[in-house]
């Protein structure tokens, strides 16, 4: 009996300093603070200037079942720390306003993470974390991008789930992620170039006498300014002589190519104007297409195929798996018949087109050309149908022989044209409306490649045959038609393009101003 006694004591004293040793070692349960739905209201009648967050606040703590976020039994949590380095960081986003409420935010970071939690400082993290998603990733509001010309579609995206995204993935807001096209990183780093620039001094402005044009062989102090300005933006290695030598021509070239100028093998008048935009300008241009980047969602370049037209750059891309397979140069529509920024789906290729002529160019243009001419419709292969005028397939029809179609309401779509000589020009808005395709041929060539029906001699025999046939794809390729007047490279080489429609400063006012 005693035995038995003295083993259930031992049994009892083993299983007691078990508990004993696992209350010791458990670990302290995770809690967050909870709090009255009430007290949101009063934080905004303090901080006015975030009072456009309230709603998705509101929310954001409603899914949240009204817990902090931002603070946890050990205080402040660390992705707390990384929003506000990032958003200390706006600048380099092209973000140029200033974070509402800095002194104060500022005040609450220099505290320990430690510190103890308390609901105005959660919401003003909060606030920042909206402030910022809406600079940085949303952009201006999508009302203001269409008065602006924009009808590229934009994704809605709710930055209340996105939160918990980050939280769980700090890594995607610490780095380049996939929140924006690729373009957008790529301006970004050309902005920090340009800014190094700004901030050792920007270049000087460069002097050509009137109707001077210096060529190879040639000695000027215009060379020397040319050869420096040449330098800072990498084309040259070498500012210390005032010869117009091989290597000068050879960046003057680079350059040209790079920003889309014709190739003059001089120094002229217009290399010098396009030269003497001051590194500011520059900058400014840069933060406006960063901007426009964040209206257009990542996943359009993700796409198997795409047809991208750049409007400023007189340029059009055919894609597939995000690497170009054709690039043409195009012409577009003048200023007073600009060509819409928006996106179709390319679903049908029309060969020998008629050409509908539209009412407004009948009125303007063929009207008075009949009454000065009664054959002015036979000499341009028109013909009336239907009470409306039309051009018949040919050679000389305004379309070309060769138009590929998108239906959309305002009416355009890519073509070839019989004036191909303009396709030589350095400014390319001459058409109505319409993007008039240089390698219309290989357009079509490419489009078609992996379609049995097709060959490149069927294509070019449809196109020749003078009678108008239509092809529905077997698959629908999109189409984008946007609007940058700057584009950079992998390595942030950016060139600049002519604001042919004068769209920059009416974007930039709204950045500059703070009018998102």
């Amino acid at each position: 009996m005693k035995k038995y006694l003295l083993m259930l004591g031992l049994f009892l004293f083993l299983c007691v300093s078990c508990k004993k040793d696992k209350v010791v070692v458990a670990t302290p349960e995770i809690t967050k603070t909870t709090f009255d739905s009430t007290e949101v209201g009063p934080f905004f009648s303090k901080y006015p200037d975030f009072k456009s967050f309230e709603e998705e606040i509101k929310l954001l703590y409603k899914k949240h079942d009204y817990h902090f976020i931002w603070y946890d039994y050990a205080g402040r949590i660390d992705f707390a720390e990384v929003l506000y380095n990032k958003a200390n960081q706006m600048k380099k986003e092209g973000v140029i306003t200033e974070i509402p409420y800095k002194k104060q935010i500022d005040v609450l970071f220099s505290e320990a993470q430690t510190g103890k939690a308390d609901l105005n400082s959660e919401l003003l993290i909060s606030s920042l974390y909206f402030y910022y998603t809406k600079k940085v990733y949303a952009g201006v509001d999508p009302e203001k991008s269409k008065l602006l010309g924009w009808y590229l579609p934009r994704e809605k995206v709710s930055y209340v789930d996105y939160l918990d995204d980050l939280i769980k993935d700090p890594n995607r807001i610490k780095k380049n992620g996939s929140e924006m096209i690729s373009q957008y990183y790529k301006l970004k780093k050309a902005l920090q170039f340009y800014r190094n620039i700004q901030n050792n001094g920007g270049w000087d402005s460069i002097f050509l006498p009137s109707k001077t044009i210096l060529k190879v062989g040639d000695s000027a102090t215009t060379i020397t300014q040319i050869r420096k300005r040449l330098v800072l933006s990498g084309e040259l290695s070498n500012s210390k002589m005032n010869l117009f030598d091989k290597d000068v021509l050879e960046a003057i070239n680079k350059y040209q190519k790079k920003h889309n100028l014709q190739f003059t093998n001089t120094i002229n008048a217009s290399l010098v104007k396009h030269l003497n935009v001051s590194v500011e300008e520059r900058i400014k241009t840069l933060i406006v297409n960063m901007e426009r980047c964040r209206w257009i969602a990542p996943e359009i370049a993700e796409a198997k195929e795409l047809i991208a037209v750049n409007i400023p750059s007189y340029k059009l891309q055919y894609l597939r798996n995000g690497k170009p397979v054709l690039t043409s140069n195009v012409v577009v529509g003048k200023t007073m018949h600009q060509t819409v920024i928006f996106s179709g789906q390319m679903s049908y290729i029309v060969f020998s087109p008629y050409w509908n002529v539209p009412r407004s160019i009948i009125e303007k243009e063929i009207k008075p050309g009949i009454a000065a001419n009664k054959d002015y419709l036979q000499k341009h292969n028109m013909e009336w149908n239907n009470g409306s005028i039309r051009q018949k397939p040919g050679n000389a029809n305004s379309l070309g022989l060769v138009k590929f179609m998108f239906p959309n309401s305002n009416n355009i779509y890519l073509h070839d044209t019989p004036a191909k000589s303009l396709f030589n020009k350095e400014s390319r808005a001459f058409s109505h409306g319409c993007v008039r395709v240089e390698k219309a041929r290989e357009l079509a060539i490419k489009i078609l490649e992996n379609d049995k029906n097709w060959s490149s001699e069927k294509i070019d025999a449809a196109m020749q045959t003078g009678k108008e046939r239509s092809y529905s794809l077997k698959r629908k390729i999109p189409v984008y038609i946007a609007y940058f007047t700057a584009w950079a490279d992998e390595k942030g080489d950016v060139g600049f393009y002519e604001d042919i429609y004068n769209r920059d400063n009416r974007l930039a006012h709204l950045l500059y101003n703070d009018e998102k």
